[in-house]
């Protein structure tokens, strides 16, 4: 078992920091991308079959950010891996959308790519802290 003190704060800051901007930059993400589908819709003959799945996955992608945010600040906060570890099960379902929006979207924009690439990166960065914070609460 481990020794609680107060001198011994095991949480990551820059996870949390993490956290918030990815918040933040998710919501300008899903908006924008929502708004590149309603142009893409307009000006493009967007196939309908195709226009309700690429709509399905960006809001299959808000409904999972959510809890992935949530149980990552809860986790890092409260110095629980488990909660962190969904989470990090959580980016990963996140990162699966977003490379299907990356790759497989119907049509995809340049502004898409630059916007996804971003997103991954950030998800790639916001893992690898959650790894290491794990690592830290389980030692």
């Amino acid at each position: 078992p481990r020794i609680l003190n107060s001198s011994s704060q095991l949480s990551s800051l820059p996870l949390q920091i993490l956290f918030y901007v990815n918040g933040i930059y998710y919501i300008f993400y899903f908006l924008a991308t929502l708004a590149m589908i309603v142009y893409k819709s307009q000006v493009f003959s967007y196939p309908d079959d195709f226009l309700a799945p690429d709509l399905a996955v960006i809001f299959l992608m808000a409904i999972l950010e959510v809890p992935r945010l949530y149980l990552g600040c809860k986790g890092n906060l409260r110095e629980e891996e488990a909660a962190l570890g969904l989470s990090l099960g959580l980016t990963v379902g996140s990162v699966v959308l977003s490379v299907y929006l990356l790759a497989w979207q119907t049509y995809v924009l340049w502004a898409d790519v630059v916007l996804t690439a971003v997103l991954l990166c950030a998800y790639g960065l916001e893992s690898g802290l959650k790894v290491m914070a794990i690592a830290a609460f389980v030692s």
